[in-house]
């Protein structure tokens, strides 16, 4: 009886966690940090878009340098995932790079940085 009951729990567990973990591990993969400038979603053909942006690593800090050269605004936020389980991983706000437009995002772990990247929407 008592083996059913921490299979079950330990199941639900598992369940509830998986969706959430599985979805940041395989964006985290795809956007590791200190990887070469990214650029923003692609746009419609022939319309450029996407502020390119440089990310940093010290430490526990990371910082991340977004510049946009073309004439529509660039919505970027900073995500920072963190080594350590017990560590919380961030999302920045959002901060609009308008056109010409340099913006200087910043983030942090209480620890080590596992992964940080930027992610790009066109702002309304």
């Amino acid at each position: 009886m008592r083996l059913s009951r921490r299979l079950a729990s330990t199941t639900v567990a598992v369940a509830l966690v998986l969706p959430v973990s599985g979805a940041a591990i395989a964006h985290a993969r795809v956007h590791p940090a200190g990887a070469s400038p990214q650029r923003g979603a692609p746009a419609k053909a022939g319309e450029p878009f996407g502020a390119a942006c440089r990310i940093r690593v010290a430490g526990s800090q990371v910082t991340a340098d977004c510049h946009n050269p073309y004439p529509r605004t660039d919505s970027v936020t900073l995500h920072v995932e963190c080594t350590r389980w017990w560590d919380l991983d961030s999302d920045g706000t959002a901060v609009k790079a308008g056109p010409a437009q340099t913006v200087r995002l910043s983030g942090r772990c209480w620890k080590e940085v596992e992964s940080a990247w930027v992610s790009h929407r066109k702002a309304r």
